[in-house]
């Protein structure tokens, strides 16, 4: 009987061990140059007051270079660099993956996050996605386990987060997207598939269905040649961006509830961050950092 037990001890393990690696392989093959289709649609709205006014559909293209910042045994980092038709580089969003991760930031509506912990028999086998604003300010969190059935590979999670750029430039009418993210992997590349709710939360808790939207965003696999000019600028700036997630990393570390300032001096921290030389040291980028944090 006891061997019996070791047998199926060891079997579940192997089995373990070889979906972590067909995990790692999912997440790392959306690193790369392509060519990204943004689409986004509201389809329902429930306001309370008339008149409202929808959100426009919105249809936008780009070139993207998606590049592998990081690999431990439990986190794979990618960085996400837009090329825009000038020739400018963009710093643009940055996803880490970490498995069976238990501490989450869950944002609660007012630029603040709340801090919290998991057991680990409930991400036994999932892996968190943190995913990062274009200045490393943290977004959102969520914890789930890819699935690799009947030829596809997809992972799915439902959780909340700021309102995107393309929203928080225009609206102010709610101050929470509920997320419903899936990453699924395909021949072509990769499908980034929202569901997104809009949510009013007061500050006493009490929360409100403004509106839903679907987003579909398709990542089709190009020549990395094309990309040849985001992958430079990175090796130019990696050392500045470095500095800023140790920053972070040390926020982070003091794992508590987390509220930053949306300005400083009229201007909101990527821009105070752009203006330095990719060159600045450790401490000046810290400076710069903490006027921001509020909570301390």
């Amino acid at each position: 009987m006891k061997t019996v037990f070791f047998l199926m001890a060891l079997l579940f393990s192997l089995s373990a061990q070889g979906q972590s690696e067909e995990d790692r392989q999912a997440i790392k093959s959306m690193c790369g140059c392509f060519e990204v289709k943004f689409n986004f649609a509201e389809t329902f709205s429930y306001p309370r007051d008339t008149p409202y006014v929808a959100s426009k559909t919105s249809h936008q293209k780009a070139l993207e270079w998606v590049e592998l910042i990081e690999e431990t045994p439990n986190k794979i980092s990618l960085q996400h660099l837009l090329l825009v038709s000038s020739g400018a580089i963009v710093k643009h969003w940055r996803q880490d993956w970490r498995y069976e991760n238990t501490e989450f930031y869950d944002y609660n509506g007012f630029n603040d996050w709340n801090y919290l912990i998991k057991t680990p028999e409930q991400v036994k086998g999932q892996w968190t996605q943190w995913v990062f604003e274009v200045d490393d300010i943290p977004r959102y969190s969520g914890s789930s386990t890819w699935v690799h059935v009947d030829g596809r590979q997809y992972w799915s999670n439902t959780t909340h987060a700021p309102l995107p750029r393309r929203e928080y430039t225009k609206r102010q009418d709610y101050n929470i997207t509920k997320r419903t993210n899936v990453h699924e992997i395909t021949p072509f590349g990769w499908i980034h598939n929202q569901d997104n709710d809009k949510i009013i939360r007061d500050p006493n808790g009490e929360e409100y269905l403004l509106a839903s939207e679907k987003g579909y965003n398709t990542y089709t696999k190009v020549d990395d040649s094309r990309c040849l000019r985001a992958r430079e600028w990175w090796q130019e700036n990696v050392d500045f961006w470095a500095k800023v997630r140790n920053r972070w990393e040390e926020e982070f570390a003091k794992k508590q509830y987390l509220q930053l300032a949306k300005g400083v001096e009229g201007k909101p921290l990527f821009l105070h961050l752009r203006e330095l030389d990719n060159t600045a040291p450790q401490e000046e980028i810290n400076l710069i950092i903490d006027k921001f944090v509020i909570s301390k």
